[in-house]
């Protein structure tokens, strides 16, 4: 039976609910929980000791076996959703839970403060055109919205291939920053799903980005992290099951290999 105090948000994920705007374009809803955590707060890290804490080791000790396809913070003892929004769990995993973790785990910075008006001025750009981009492509209903927004991220595109020119390792100084994990869960299922699904096509990663695509395979294979936390197969059948957009569940095979080597 269900609880008549619990909150429908199946529209967020739900693709069959997600609605178009009247010209056809694509409009992500709000998270709806949007609670946050700091070692300050009642909600105290210390004291939610069943939270799925594997998401603190992604991006703290970047090591975990798990496959994660939406952002979700979970509270398993109180039962309840504690947040939704990627930005923010990525926020408070960067720093609310550094006096449980060990000691080479709490020294990773991913928003450091000599980085952060250029972190934060980045973000600005590459979450709409980029990250949400393609959703705003694929899941357009119309023909001028979807061009729209494919010209948009592509133009996008172009400026990340620009940054990243002269063999830079990461988007913003010499340092890891949450500006490269952000971008990396994009750019790595951009050519097994996004150039096909979503109908990104005026350029794959691999052929299209040098840059982009070095710094890719850069994080991949010399970042267990990275790596490990990566299932091609996971990550094409969750989006070409998506029977909004492709009723046939057909899953392609290719692109061969998933990743190119270094």
């Amino acid at each position: 039976m269900s609880n008549s105090n619990t909150r429908d948000v199946s529209h967020q994920s739900d693709l069959t609910k997600m609605k178009s705007e009247a010209d056809g374009s694509f409009k992500r809803q709000d998270s709806s929980f949007r609670n946050f955590i700091e070692r300050e707060l009642s909600l105290n890290p210390r004291k939610i000791d069943t939270i799925s804490m594997y998401l603190t080791l992604v991006l703290k000790g970047l090591k975990t076996s798990f496959a994660v396809h939406c952002a979700l913070l979970w509270d398993k003892k109180a039962k309840t959703i504690v947040n939704n929004e990627s930005s923010e769990i990525i926020r408070m995993f960067n720093t609310a839970f550094n006096h449980l973790l060990p000691k080479e785990y709490a020294e990773v910075d991913l928003y450091p403060d000599s980085l952060k008006s250029k972190i934060d001025e980045l973000n600005e750009w590459i979450y709409p055109n980029i990250n949400n981009g393609v959703y705003r492509a694929g899941f357009a209903t119309s023909q001028e919205a979807h061009s729209t927004a494919v010209k948009q991220l592509f133009e996008a595109l172009d400026k990340v291939e620009g940054i990243l020119a002269g063999d830079k390792k990461y988007i913003v100084g010499d340092q890891l920053t949450e500006c490269d994990v952000r971008l990396w869960v994009t750019a790595v299922r951009f050519d097994p799903a996004y150039v096909g699904h979503f109908k990104c096509n005026i350029r794959d990663i691999r052929n299209g980005y040098p840059n982009i695509n070095r710094w890719m395979k850069n994080l991949y294979w010399n970042n267990a992290a990275f790596k490990d936390s990566t299932n091609f197969e996971h990550i094409k059948n969750g989006y070409y099951w998506a029977q909004t957009i492709n009723p046939t569940r057909i899953v392609p095979v290719g692109p061969i290999p998933a990743i190119e080597p270094l």
